[in-house]
């Protein structure tokens, strides 16, 4: 499987912020906030990732991750010029896709619980589709999911005025390789954009779309408003400073997933200059 990670858009709620830079560069807390989905991706297994972001901050992403080698891993970037919907990801990565199944992953979300890499790890074969859904206050703004009484998925609507349930989709997708041709069938919205629950919808009527409910002690954090971003940046302060590790570091996935060596590890982060961040990575190389 390769992953997708959609770091486009302009980011206006978050202005003027985002007015020289990608929110996905902003910092939560140690790192930048692209950190986090390459580290849910990570924890499914999936090596292989495509970086989709705008023709200002390419050069930026390029900057900061490289080819991926560093990780044990591989990182693609393309651009997408104009935000025309998540599900427009599917066709600016069509090539890198190929014959693959691909998950992805929205570069403004963080998932973070206990189990999490191993849950997401069993879904790298996926047939069909599998999505999650997350128990929100404000279902209102987010794509929505409905369940019959035997807690299958019913019904999929985006932003809805009066939500049937108050369980949300959060960013983070699951597919087989048929998610290409079903999103270049997808009629704009009238928004103008493809819509990801347009092809959500598909699967659920061919009856190969899997809603799994991610449990309570699951953390979803999306980081699209200022609020949003504080909030998110004291949560991994406070679980970083109170159990001493960190969240989201990239080094120590490839670590633990055998793609690099203590010595590769070394090497590299022998580069970067004295910070918290890299401190951490030392001192587990020497652990």
């Amino acid at each position: 499987m390769k992953g997708i990670i959609l770091a486009g858009g302009s980011g206006s709620r978050l202005a003027p912020m985002t007015s020289a830079v990608s929110k996905q560069l902003l910092p939560i807390y140690d790192k930048p906030l692209i950190y986090y989905p390459i580290a849910t991706l990570m924890l499914a297994g999936i090596r292989e990732q495509l970086i989709i972001t705008t023709p200002r901050d390419a050069s930026a992403f390029k900057s900061l991750l490289g080819d991926g080698s560093q990780f044990g891993m591989t990182f693609e970037y393309a651009v997408q010029n104009s935000p025309r919907g998540l599900a427009d990801a599917f066709l600016v990565g069509e090539k890198f896709i190929g014959n693959a199944k691909v998950a992805l992953a929205l570069g403004d979300n963080i998932f973070h619980g206990s189990g999490l890499g191993h849950q997401l790890s069993q879904l790298t074969d996926v047939k069909g589709a599998h999505i999650f859904a997350y128990k929100v206050a404000d279902p209102q703004n987010y794509g929505v999911v409905e369940f019959n009484s035997g807690g299958v998925a019913t019904s999929l609507i985006e932003k809805p005025d009066n939500p049937k349930s108050s369980f949300a989709i959060p960013g983070l997708y699951f597919y087989d390789n048929q998610v290409t041709e079903i999103a270049k069938s997808v009629k704009p919205s009238q928004r103008g954009e493809i819509e990801i629950t347009s092809v959500n919808e598909h699967y659920l009527r061919l009856h190969k779309l899997y809603v799994e409910i991610l449990p309570r002690g699951t953390a979803w954090l999306d980081t699209g408003t200022p609020e949003n971003l504080l909030s998110a940046a004291m949560y991994v302060r406070i679980i970083e400073e109170r159990q001493g590790y960190k969240i989201a570091c990239l080094e120590e996935i490839a670590l633990r997933q055998g793609w690099v060596t203590n010595t590769e590890v070394r090497e590299y982060v022998d580069r970067l200059s004295e910070s918290s961040y890299s401190n951490y990575v030392r001192k587990l190389l020497n652990d």
